[in-house]
């Protein structure tokens, strides 16, 4: 009886709504735009977290994210076009872009670089097998036996729409499951900053190709440098000014306010940076989050809480003394990351509803397509997983599977090859289908290998 009452509300409030967008709906988009996206943004944290019950049966947040996003995507599959909205929202599409730089923010924040230099080499192999296998497999073998009679273009797209790793989605899982902090994490989230960087020389490639027929060696190389320069750059810079900020903005104030402008400044200048010179804002995100450390805030003033617990530990013994001594440091360390979490739960689901929601269903209705996009979707597989086996005397198969989620990346490739005139319709629907499966297939696979 008890379910039934919620879900006769659920029914009757969604009707509701229904109704009464449909009867304003378009003076509601023209003359409370502000208001129907504030609406729009209270419905995709909501069913965010319903989507959060598959945590009951030991899956990650994320997972039921990007399927609740592709149920409200496609209800229009039934003829319920209530949430179809979303999609062009522009202001929910740049939350949704944030969304997922304040994720990698986040990721930055709890890696550091010397754990990163550890995983430097097995990173960096792991990256290049990830884009080679994938490429050569894409656009030399499968793509032209699977779909003859396509031009040169289009099969240099479909194999660069399959070295695209999403790392937003791979690192949320090991974040749900506070797995962060393990070799195999910062192995896969090293290689997703190379996967970038050499997924990006190749687009660029690619799409030269596609555009003006050929690419100059120098134009490969500029690509190259400027992508390299800006990791180094970026680690140097933010290493030796994040000190000098910190010092400099405590003589303005030691807040808690002025400590996470600070941070969140720093995120997204990096990310501006990343973007202007023509790498994705992630990179620099998460770049900002790793070379920030807890000491460059040292100056600030400890937290309310951090204080009282230290007036409690006056007149202790010494063994409480140490307890509460450790609790504060263990604080301190964590501090900016609880910071910036309430934005991120503001946000971050944004990026996986949203991601959801752009996935067509219609694509599976052809028999044909669903065949080419399954075999498509093996070698996918296949040349992640086997980026393990470069990944040094760690456990492979969690390196292989966490490389293998296309996400957002791969449904960016395929769209500027639509965009082009370069993708037919039936390579494109194969390629999202693609992206679709290993998306939805990742998250349980690693959380499943997570646990063992």
């Amino acid at each position: 009886m008890f379910k039934w009452k919620w879900l006769s509300l659920a029914v009757l409030g969604t009707l509701a709504a229904h109704s009464v967008l449909a009867s304003g709906g378009a003076s509601a988009n023209e003359g409370h735009g502000a208001g129907i996206t504030l609406l729009w943004i209270a419905v995709i944290l909501i069913a965010a977290k319903i989507a959060s019950l598959v945590e009951r049966v030991g899956q990650p947040a994320v997972l039921g994210e990007l399927v609740m996003g592709v149920i409200l995507g496609n209800l229009v599959l039934l003829g319920v076009n209530l949430f179809e909205p979303i999609k062009q929202n522009e202001i929910i599409a740049f939350l949704s872009e944030l969304g997922v730089v304040i994720l990698l923010f986040q990721i930055g924040l709890e890696s550091n670089i010397q754990q990163m230099r550890k995983v430097g080499l097995s990173a960096f192999l792991v990256a290049v097998v990830g884009v080679v296998a994938p490429f050569v497999l894409g656009t030399y073998l499968v793509g032209p036996w699977l779909m003859p009679g396509l031009s040169s273009a289009a099969y240099l797209f479909l194999g660069a729409s399959l070295t695209a790793t999403s790392v937003g989605i791979t690192a949320r899982v090991f974040k749900d499951l506070g797995k962060l902090k393990t070799p195999e994490a910062q192995i896969v989230l090293g290689a997703a900053v190379f996967d970038d960087v050499l997924g990006l020389i190749i687009l660029a490639v690619v799409t030269a190709i596609a555009t003006v027929g050929a690419v100059s060696v120098g134009a490969i190389s500029w690509i190259i440098a400027k992508a390299f320069l800006f990791l180094i750059g970026a680690i140097l810079v933010g290493t030796i000014s994040a000190p000098w900020l910190g010092r400099a903005f405590s003589r303005i104030q030691t807040g808690v306010g002025m400590k996470f402008t600070l941070a969140l400044a720093f995120c997204l200048v990096f990310a501006y940076v990343s973007g202007l010179i023509g790498l994705a804002p992630i990179v620099g995100a998460f770049a900002a989050g790793l070379v920030l450390d807890p000491v460059h805030f040292r100056y600030f003033k400890a937290p309310k809480m951090v204080e009282e617990i230290m007036e409690t530990a006056e007149g202790q013994s010494e063994e409480v003394k140490k307890k509460l001594h450790t609790m504060v440091e263990h604080h301190a360390e964590r501090h900016i990351e609880e910071l910036i979490e309430p934005v991120a739960y503001l946000l971050v689901p944004i990026f996986f509803i949203l991601t959801g929601m752009n996935v067509a269903l219609e694509t599976l209705f052809n028999p044909k397509i669903i065949g080419i996009a399954l075999a498509i979707t093996l070698v996918a597989v296949i040349g992640k997983v086997i980026t393990g086996l470069v990944a040094g005397p760690v456990k492979k198969a969690i390196v292989g599977v966490g490389m293998i989620p296309r996400g957002e990346v791969g449904l960016i490739f395929a769209s500027i090859g639509k965009g082009l005139g370069v993708l037919s319709d039936d390579l494109f629907s194969v390629i999202v289908v693609m992206v679709i499966l290993t998306t939805l297939l990742a998250p349980p696979v690693l959380a499943r290998q997570l646990k063992k």
